[in-house]
């Protein structure tokens, strides 16, 4: 299927996909307390198949214009936080040039990457988060003190790095990693948000000035990141995530952990899959 790109009935048709990855994304983020990226690289990916664009850097799309819903929904999670006192500001501080070099890095390498490549690796570090969050338990540890000096000179970017990679924040990995050091769980999440921030802009910008072909792009794209998938989905994210924190707290927080932590496995199966030809 050829996708002619300003056919109006096929702009409906995305203006309503996008709108509905943007609820489900926001309700899950509210909800599970998870970065959108994780969901919104393979929801998008699904909606622009759907709609007949198949290119060779559709991935690269999918996963730029995630990063650029981060900017928004991270800048704002982690004015709230503040406001609660809950992000550790040294902790930023200390890992935010590591971060962003990683974040830079990632750029070049995904820019050099293809959509069967980049499945295969969304597939793979997705399905390492989806484990964690299945079997993670809360008393783990790796130490009581965050990684300084060589440690942390290697684990920033490389944090930075495999977000853009896959198109995600900072709570894919840095949860885990301020929560295996002993970090309270509200600080590593508030905390994980600005990393999230100092991932999303200079990727962003950088996705920005990657050429894409004018026929394989939908409507409103620029470089790599596709403007109407972002407004709508940062539009319903907002809408939808204070249903999802509201839902939160009638419901049981592990039984959701791990329901999610099943259906993450199950979309890194899929998307490893489709890359494999299956």
């Amino acid at each position: 299927m050829t996708a002619t790109p300003h056919d109006p009935a096929l702009l409906i048709e995305m203006a309503a996909l996008l709108l509905g990855v943007g609820a489900f994304a926001g309700v899950l983020a509210g909800l599970l307390g998870v970065g959108g990226g994780i969901v919104l690289v393979p929801a998008f990916f699904f909606v622009f198949s759907a709609l007949g664009y198949d290119s060779p850097q559709l991935m690269q799309m999918c996963v730029a214009t995630s990063l650029a819903t981060i900017i928004v929904t991270s800048a704002r999670s982690v004015a709230s936080h503040h406001r609660a006192g809950a992000v550790d500001w040294a902790i930023l501080r200390g890992w935010a040039t590591g971060i962003v070099l990683g974040a830079c890095i990632g750029v070049l390498v995904v820019a050099q990457l293809r959509t069967a490549t980049l499945q295969i690796i969304f597939g793979g570090l997705a399905f390492g988060v989806g484990l964690y969050m299945a079997l993670g338990k809360a008393h783990w540890r790796l130490g009581t003190e965050m990684p300084r000096g060589v440690s942390r000179a290697a684990l920033s970017p490389l944090i930075g790095c495999l977000s853009v990679l896959i198109g995600v924040g900072g709570g894919s990995f840095g949860v885990p990693l301020m929560s295996l050091h002993g970090r309270p769980m509200h600080v590593a999440v508030a905390t994980a948000a600005g990393f999230g921030f100092l991932i999303a802009v200079p990727s962003v910008l950088g996705f920005l000035m990657v050429q894409m072909p004018p026929a394989e792009r939908p409507p409103l794209t620029i470089g790599v990141v596709n403007f109407a998938a972002f407004g709508l989905t940062v539009a319903m994210t907002l809408i939808t995530a204070p249903l999802g924190a509201r839902l939160a707290h009638r419901l049981d927080a592990v039984v959701l952990r791990r329901v999610f932590a099943v259906f993450l496995l199950l979309v890194a199966a899929n998307m490893i899959r489709k890359a494999l030809g299956g």
